[in-house]
């Protein structure tokens, strides 16, 4: 029997040491803004917080070993398409890249979100996520571990295919761990100009997210707002 090499394993371990601490600082910044920002509102959550830590470190786990697999087969035998030459490919390439990853990810998110929601699936995986009554800022990583596999794979696939430089990677899982935070945080932290306005009809925000945890069965986008318009699914913003 053979075991992967130790150089694999560690970057799998560091990569996870990343997720979490990447986790961390971002939750707990948009946490201390509720606090601020909407005092009370996390007032009782704790044991909640807590469970939500606890889904959201094994997560930390899952996603680090695809994203261990894709730095150690990037740095040791340039498997995947990701480059560090900005001059690689047209500089148009970069902005178009993200979006590109941003669309197929949003994609990808709303059928596997949607066929969770179907009431065997949902009992298995999802309605641990949902046990977030309302979700806060610790919430966007504190889902069962099956629901996590569907997740961890689908930017780390993406870059065997797509070439992509490594800092629109990086702003990739920025943007990814921003919104996942900011949607779930229980207030809305864009003005209201931005999110009436016709391009908040596309994007998703706090005040879009938190009518699909109201409602469960509408609302299942991760960036934009087009497959749930297409698919007659957008049940527009909650009543904040």
């Amino acid at each position: 029997m053979s075991f992967p090499p130790l150089a694999l394993i560690a970057s799998a371990l560091v990569m996870s040491i990343i997720i979490f601490v990447r986790y961390v600082l971002t939750s707990g910044l948009f946490d201390w803004l509720t606090r601020r920002q909407m005092a009370g509102l996390y007032r009782g959550k704790w044991p909640q917080i807590r469970r939500e830590g606890f889904w959201s470190l094994l997560n930390c786990i899952i996603y680090g070993v695809p994203a261990g697999i894709v730095a150690w087969g990037w740095q040791a035998h340039h498997w995947t398409r990701i480059y560090d030459d900005a001059h690689a490919y047209p500089l148009w390439w970069l902005p178009l890249s993200v979006f590109a990853y941003l669309a197929l990810h949003d994609a990808y998110f709303y059928w596997t979100h949607r066929w969770m929601h179907r009431p065997r699936v949902f009992g298995i995986a999802h309605a641990v996520h949902h046990e977030s009554r309302p979700p806060t800022a610790w919430a966007a990583m504190s889902f069962h571990p099956y629901e996590g596999l569907t997740g961890a794979i689908v930017i780390p696939a993406l870059v065997f295919f797509i070439p992509i430089h490594v800092g629109a990677l990086a702003l990739v899982l920025t943007i990814m761990t921003v919104m996942g935070v900011t949607n779930h945080m229980g207030w809305e932290m864009f003005p209201r100009w931005l999110v009436r306005s016709r391009l908040g009809a596309y994007l998703i925000t706090a005040s879009h997210h938190q009518r699909h945890h109201d409602q469960y069965l509408c609302n299942f986008g991760l960036y934009f707002r087009w497959w749930d318009r297409w698919c007659g699914t957008d049940k527009g913003l909650s009543n904040w």
